[in-house]
């Protein structure tokens, strides 16, 4: 299974709705399982630091299958930097979550912009309010 264009168009109307209703400006990208960008948003006020993040952490949540708060948790108890992971698109900044059906990741959502655990949370809801719960 792999994530499809209108489960994309959904979770990105999702995501904007989402923010605009908590009064906040994020930036977002959606990944396939290998972390190729299939969807990016920066809304107005995000710096572009906070758009390349989003992409990171799409990326890192999808080839890794996990989320990237774990990852950066996991690295912190076990004293290892990104560096450990030898590639250079993999960031341990929270915000980075798989999207799975069925136990399968499919993809996976960066959000940038907020606080890191801020991030994290607002993918993690979005994503349940989606078709992807």
């Amino acid at each position: 299974m792999k994530l499809q264009f209108n489960q994309v168009q959904e979770l990105a109307k999702a995501l904007i709705e989402e923010a605009q209703q908590q009064k906040v400006s994020i930036a977002f990208a959606i990944s396939d399982t290998s972390g190729e960008l299939l969807g990016f948003n920066k809304m107005d006020g995000v710096s572009s630091m906070a758009a390349n993040l989003a992409i990171a952490k799409a990326y890192t949540a999808a080839r890794e299958g996990q989320a990237t708060l774990d990852m950066g948790q996991w690295a912190r108890e076990n004293q290892r930097d990104v560096g450990y992971w030898a590639d250079p698109n993999v960031t341990l900044f929270a915000g980075g979550v798989p999207i799975k059906v069925d136990g399968i990741v499919i993809g996976a959502l960066g959000i940038s912009g907020l606080a890191e655990e801020d991030d994290h949370k607002l993918a993690e809801q979005v994503i349940a309010l989606t078709i992807f719960a």
